[in-house]
This record gives structure tokens, C-alpha cells and sequence, in this order.
């Protein structure tokens, strides 16, 4: 699989790279994300994308082969990358806030860092 993300307003660096599949991609809400806080914090993820009237896009995680860890969770988005919000936050998905930030993709280590869709409400 390949993600590729434009350098952009939601997150400045471009990426391109290769990621060897090693299991399916399924829809992602929230992740556990290390990048804030030591002890992580809960996040919301969408994926974020260049369509001004309607930028959110899916977000999904595949596991992957990568060549410095091993397997890992790769959570990615759209063409501008996914962004994050702590899920106690409640205000809308915006560039202007400095509560929510861009990413071009994470990668989650532990499975049990990722809520996918399909398990709402469990």
C-alpha cells in the first residue's frame, strides 16, 4: 500500500511511502494517541482531504509491515492526512482551532489504541 499526502493547512509535511499489508483496512473513529500526553489520550480521527465544502473523510487502520518496528497499525486518511481531536472536546472539525491538530498518519503499536467503527458502543 502506498500513502501519499500533500504538504497542506491541515499538516505541513508531505509524505510518500510504501507499507508492505499484512491484514485488512477497517474504519477507524478514535485512537490512543501518545503524541500530547505520557500517559496517552483518547482522540477522534477523521480523514482530512483538499475538497473545501467537504474536507472530513474516512479514517482507517491497516496493520502493516514496517521496516524500523516491526508490524504496526498504520491509521491513515485522505489526501491531506487524518486529523485529531480529544474526544473531550466538542466543537466541530476545523483548521482554525488549536485544540485539534493534523497528522499524516500514526502508527499505533497496540491494537487496543484503536476504536474502529464497527465496534460502537462496544
Amino acid at each position: 500500500m502506498v500513502v501519499e499526502v500533500e504538504s497542506n493547512p491541515n499538516c505541513e509535511t508531505s509524505l510518500y511511502a510504501r507499507f508492505k499489508e499484512s491484514g485488512p483496512a477497517r474504519r477507524v473513529e478514535k485512537v490512543k494517541t501518545f503524541e500530547r500526553r505520557p500517559e496517552g489520550e483518547w482522540c477522534w480521527v477523521t480523514g482530512w482531504t483538499d475538497d473545501p465544502d467537504n474536507p472530513r473523510g474516512a479514517a482507517h487502520a491497516q496493520l502493516v509491515e514496517d521496516s524500523g518496528a516491526g508490524l504496526t497499525y498504520l491509521v491513515f486518511g485522505g489526501l491531506w492526512g487524518i486529523r485529531l481531536k480529544p474526544v473531550s472536546l466538542e466543537e466541530d472539525w476545523s483548521l482554525e482551532s488549536r485544540h485539534q491538530w493534523g497528522e499524516p498518519y500514526l502508527a499505533v503499536a497496540d491494537q487496543h489504541d484503536i476504536h474502529y467503527a464497527e465496534e460502537v458502543g462496544g
